[in-house]
């Protein structure tokens, strides 16, 4: 099932500001929020997919891609999880987002799941680590462009420790209550202001928001839950990428300390220079050297395309700088709006060494009246602006 426009998901427009943004996803998840459809699969999708649209639409580089790419520009298209794919938990979401609801729901989202811990308070509450994006490079040629590809991509990064499973603790009775935070994951404190006493929160220093602390640190990752390792990552890119695009992978990053959501692997698109064809938007140009005769007389010559060679037919009277169109051999379009064009640019190979016999023949021709001197002085456009109004 294909997709729906984020904008849609949350029924805003697409010049929609950061707050109206905001209010729609908060509106969508307290609708179709599981708390308050126990047990209604559709309802729980929806909340998942109004989660996804959010991470996307509030994020300044994401939405830029968003609005540019469509959905090739995000996880799905690259390969990775996404909220409704499965790539995140309904505890991702309430972690990450959970400061939007404020108090609704009893205080928080404890009843669902057994999240529990994730609210507390209208302000803030336990928190999950997550772990730090990773960014690499892919190179991909003409063909893999066009046609889409599946890359694997050894990844060095934190992984979780495998002696204890991601937990930091030896055992499992190894983690214990904060007990600065008394495992709510946030400290208080009472400020004497100029207008009187304030009362603010922050995140525990001590568990850094978690709400428990290792008391029997695992010997090989030191308490922390993670160790340096690596990953083979399959990668998915869409068809018509270009030059700088970043795909993202969700959740195949530097994994977190002590179980929590995993980072995100940014995939940044470089294109290796093909010999004769160069890109210009979804258009292929290409260089081609025709002989003065061919040039004169017309004929057919063969030029290179993604899928192999294409015969081309060229008018009798062809001058340099003409352009000649192979429709639909270029690049598809990423979200998917056609595909661009091959434009041949005519070149004429004139030969600078003749024989004594090639050369009387030519003088013969000179003396002919359609050889006679160029009569610069007409209003012919020239090669440059007739190759600058095509481009236009």
């Amino acid at each position: 099932m294909a997709k729906r426009d984020y904008y849609e998901v949350l029924g805003v427009d697409r010049s929609a500001s950061a707050d109206e943004i905001k209010k729609a996803y908060r509106k969508a998840a307290l609708k179709y929020h599981p708390d308050k459809n126990p047990g209604d699969k559709d309802a729980e999708e929806k909340f998942k997919e109004a989660a996804e649209a959010y991470d996307v639409l509030s994020n300044p580089d994401k939405k830029a891609r968003y609005d540019q790419f469509g959905h090739a520009g995000m996880s799905g298209a690259a390969g990775g999880g996404s909220y409704g794919g499965g790539g995140f938990s309904m505890e991702d979401i309430f972690s990450q987002f959970g400061d939007i609801f404020g108090g609704h729901f009893g205080g928080g989202f404890g009843s669902f799941g057994g999240f529990g811990g994730f609210g507390g308070s209208a302000g803030g509450g336990r928190r999950v680590n997550r772990g730090s994006d990773l960014r690499v490079k892919v190179k991909l040629t003409l063909n893999e462009i066009v046609n889409g590809t599946t890359k694997k991509i050894k990844i060095n990064k934190y992984v979780p420790c495998d002696q204890c499973s991601g937990s930091g603790a030896r055992t499992a009775g190894g983690v214990g209550k904060c007990s600065t935070c008394h495992g709510s994951g946030v400290v208080t404190e009472v400020v004497d202001s100029f207008f009187g006493r304030a009362q603010t929160q922050r995140v525990c220093p001590t568990c850094q928001g978690t709400g428990e602390v290792v008391t029997d640190p695992c010997p090989k990752c030191k308490g922390e839950g993670v160790v340096r390792g690596e990953e083979v990552v399959e990668i998915r890119i869409p068809v018509g990428v270009g030059e700088g695009m970043q795909l993202s992978v969700s959740g195949k990053g530097n994994a977190a300390r002590r179980g929590g959501v995993s980072g995100d692997l940014l995939v940044v698109i470089e294109e290796e220079r093909d010999p004769q064809l160069i890109r210009d938007g979804n258009d292929l140009l290409h260089n081609h050297k025709v002989s003065f005769t061919t040039a004169l007389l017309g004929g057919t010559i063969e030029v290179p395309t993604v899928e192999g060679r294409a015969k081309v037919k060229v008018g009798a009277g062809t001058k340099a700088g003409s352009v000649l169109r192979l429709r639909g051999k270029g690049i598809p379009d990423v979200n998917g709006r056609g595909r661009g064009d091959i434009l041949v640019v005519v070149d004429i190979d004139v030969p600078t060494r003749l024989s004594a016999e090639e050369k009387r023949l030519v003088e013969q021709l000179a003396a002919q009246p359609s050889f006679k001197e160029v009569d610069n002085s007409r209003s012919e456009q020239n090669i440059f602006e007739r190759m600058r109004n095509f481009f236009r």
